[in-house]
């Protein structure tokens, strides 16, 4: 019994704890931070040196295709080439979030452009998904996964 109090207890100033964690978190309001922010520079390690990455400073071809802006530098340790862009357009945090959801934004773009020069440079061919997945019937799970794998080169760690 003695027990059963003792976790009671131990129970309710944890719940305490937590509740006095959570008054103070809602005084104190944070900004949210757009984490595909347009003014953010996205980069990626490429396995070449910059000689090959860039020959006669043109640029890989899939950022050819973006408005952004690109700078280059030699990674730590003599490990390849870091590549960094972003677009050169701001949109407002609003906008942002709605080209985003509509696959227009243009930061996804300049995300893709990298991931794909980072593909074709050190592959000598831009690497896709899956692009049959192997369903017999298009039920609603197997539609959710169409729509992951079409938008898969959108999003994640580049």
């Amino acid at each position: 019994m003695k027990r059963l109090i003792a976790g009671a207890a131990a129970l309710a100033a944890a719940g305490l704890g937590v509740a006095r964690w959570a008054a103070a978190r809602a005084r104190t309001p944070v900004p949210a931070k757009d984490p595909l922010g347009a003014g953010r520079w996205l980069g990626v390690t490429i396995n070449r040196p910059p000689e090959e990455v860039a020959p006669g400073e043109s640029l890989p071809e899939p950022l050819t295709r973006v408005d952004a802006e690109v700078r280059m530098n030699r990674a730590p340790g003599g490990r390849g080439t870091e590549l960094y862009a972003r677009p050169r357009e701001r949109t407002a945090r609003a906008e942002g979030a709605l080209a985003r959801l509509r696959g227009e934004d243009s930061c996804t773009a300049v995300r893709t452009a990298l991931r794909e020069a980072k593909s074709l440079l050190e592959t000598g061919d831009v690497l896709r998904s899956d692009e049959e997945v192997a369903t017999t019937r298009p039920t609603l799970p197997g539609k959710v996964l169409d729509l992951a794998l079409g938008r898969a080169s959108e999003g994640g760690r580049l």
